[in-house]
C-alpha cells in the first residue's frame, strides 16, 4: 500500500500519523510546498501580540519527528497535477525546478487554503499583510514592533480580523476596523450580540468603520493610507482579513468535484468523487450535522478530526466522521463569544419552522465577586423543541458554555430537557439555575 498526502498541515499530518500507526506494510509520503509541517496557524495573532515569543510552539510535530515515526516527508515540493486514471502525480521540486512523476494507491488532498487578497489598488506596498502562514506572522510581528508603526488598519470584521485587533491594542497601537457590511460578524452572530461586541471594541479605543468598501492604498514604498468608497484613512500598517479560498487550483482539470469556491466535496469518510482520493482540512468541505449537506467551514477542529478519519480509511480501517456543527469561538477584548449549529438565516434557507429565545442572565452567583452578564440565544424547532443552534456572549469562561449547546444539538435535546439539565453548581461557577437552564425554561 502506497499512501501519498498532498499537504502537511493539520489534516494531512493527522491522516499521516494515523495511517502510519495502522499500516503494517506500505509507505506514507507527504509532499509539502512549504518548509514546515503540522503548523498551528491559530496561534499567529497571539504570537504577533507577544502572548508568547517562541514561534516553534506553533509547530506540533517537526519534519524530523515525522520521519522518525516512519513518514516520508518532502518539504519544498509542489504537486502540479493529478492523473487519477493512472494514479500518477506530477510533482515539482521548488528549489531545483525539477519535475517528476510519482504513483499512489491512496491519495489525500490536504492543501489548505490561502488568504483572500482582494484586487485593491497598490496592494503590494510594504506593511500590508495577511495572516495565515508562519512567514506572515514573522513579518507582521517585526513590522508591528517598529516605533514608526502607530496606526493600524484591519480590513475585515470576522474571526481573524477581531483577533488581530486585540493583538494590536495589546501592542499599544491605535486601531481602525474597516468592515464593508453594516456590522462585524455579519450574518454570523445575532445582531444583539454583535452590537455588544462593537460597543466593547469602541470602549477600548477601536475606531469602527462600517458599510465602507476599500478600493486601494496610497504610499511610496510602504502603505500610508487606506482609500475607501467614502474616505481616506492614514495608516502605518494594514492587515487584510477578508476570508479564505481553498488552495485547489491544481485540480482545475481533474474530475474531483468541488464547490463553487474550490473546496473539494467529501463524504463522511473523507472520500471525494474519485475512487481512492480523499480530502480534508481547509481545502475541503465537511458534512454538516443539522444542514445535512456539504459545507465549507475552515476550522482546525474539523480538519484534525476528518483528517484522522481519512488516515484510518486509507489504511483499510473503516471509519466515519459524524459531521460538523461549525462550533467556533472568539475573544473580543474582555468578551468571549461562541456559536454552534445553524443561524436564523440558515433556518430560513432550509425552510425550517423555528423559534428563538434570547436571554440576559449572570455567569455565577451574586454570593461570589466578579458576577458578569451572560447572553444566550437558542434556535430550536418550533414543533419538537429540538435545539438546532445557539450563541453565547459573556466573560470569564462564557465561551465554553457553547459546548453544552453543541452536545445538545448532537443528541437532539429539546429546550425543555435543557431547562432541567443537572449542571454543577457552586457560587464561583454558576447559579443554582444555570443560565443555560434559564434559556431552556424561557423557550416556549
Amino acid at each position: 500500500m502506497k499512501i501519498v498526502i498532498i499537504g502537511g498541515a493539520a489534516a494531512g499530518m493527522s491522516a499521516a500519523a494515523k495511517a502510519r500507526r495502522l499500516l503494517k506494510e506500505g509507505s506514507v509520503t507527504i509532499y509539502e510546498r512549504g518548509e514546515i509541517i503540522s503548523f498551528g496557524a491559530c496561534g499567529l495573532p497571539y504570537y504577533v501580540g507577544g502572548f508568547f515569543d517562541d514561534s516553534a510552539k506553533m509547530v506540533v510535530r517537526s519534519v524530523a519527528q515525522a520521519k522518525e515515526s516512519g513518514i516520508e516527508v518532502f518539504t519544498g515540493y509542489q504537486v502540479l497535477r493529478i492523473n487519477s486514471a493512472e494514479k500518477l502525480l506530477e510533482v515539482q521540486n521548488l528549489q531545483s525546478g525539477e519535475i517528476f512523476h510519482d504513483s499512489y494507491d491512496k491519495l489525500m488532498i490536504a492543501t489548505g487554503a490561502n488568504a483572500i487578497m482582494p484586487p485593491f489598488k497598490n496592494n503590494r506596498l510594504g506593511n500590508i499583510f495577511t495572516l495565515t502562514k508562519l512567514e506572515d506572522g514573522l513579518g507582521l510581528k517585526t513590522a508591528a514592533a517598529m516605533e514608526s508603526v502607530q496606526n493600524v488598519t484591519v480590513i475585515g470584521g470576522g474571526f481573524i480580523g477581531i483577533e488581530v485587533v486585540e493583538t494590536m491594542i495589546k501592542l499599544g497601537k491605535k486601531v481602525r476596523i474597516i468592515e464593508r457590511n453594516e456590522r462585524i460578524f455579519n450574518r454570523v452572530f445575532d445582531e444583539r450580540i454583535t452590537a455588544l461586541m462593537q460597543e466593547e471594541l469602541i470602549s477600548h479605543g477601536v475606531e469602527l468603520t462600517r458599510e465602507e468598501s476599500v478600493s486601494g492604498f496610497e504610499g511610496v514604498d510602504s502603505v500610508e493610507a487606506v482609500v475607501t468608497d467614502k474616505g481616506r484613512y492614514p495608516t502605518d500598517l494594514v492587515v487584510i482579513a477578508t476570508g479564505f479560498r481553498p488552495n485547489t487550483d491544481f485540480l482545475e482539470k481533474s474530475p474531483v468535484e468541488r464547490l463553487s469556491n474550490g473546496a473539494v466535496i467529501v463524504n463522511n469518510s473523507g472520500e471525494t468523487s474519485v475512487t481512492d482520493i480523499y480530502a480534508a482540512g481547509d481545502c475541503a468541505t465537511v458534512p454538516h450535522i443539522v444542514k445535512e449537506e456539504d459545507v465549507y467551514i475552515p476550522l482546525a477542529t474539523g480538519a484534525n478530526k476528518l483528517g484522522r478519519v481519512v488516515g484510518e480509511n486509507m489504511a483499510g480501517v473503516e471509519a466515519y466522521y459524524p459531521g460538523s456543527l461549525g462550533s467556533a469561538c472568539v475573544k473580543v477584548m474582555d468578551y468571549e463569544a461562541a456559536l454552534t449549529g445553524i443561524s436564523e438565516s440558515d433556518a430560513v434557507k432550509m425552510g425550517v419552522a423555528y423559534k428563538t429565545v434570547f436571554i440576559k442572565d449572570k455567569n455565577h452567583s451574586e454570593f461570589y465577586p466578579g458576577q458578569e452578564d451572560l447572553y444566550i440565544k437558542l434556535l430550536y424547532d418550533a414543533t419538537t423543541g429540538i435545539i438546532l443552534g445557539g450563541e453565547v456572549l459573556g466573560k470569564d469562561g462564557a465561551a465554553l458554555r457553547i459546548d453544552v449547546i453543541s452536545m445538545a444539538i448532537k443528541t437532539k435535546m429539546t429546550v425543555k430537557e435543557l431547562g432541567m439539565m443537572d449542571f454543577c453548581y457552586a457560587p464561583p461557577f454558576s447559579k443554582a439555575w444555570d443560565a443555560l437552564n434559564v434559556a431552556g425554561n424561557v423557550a416556549k
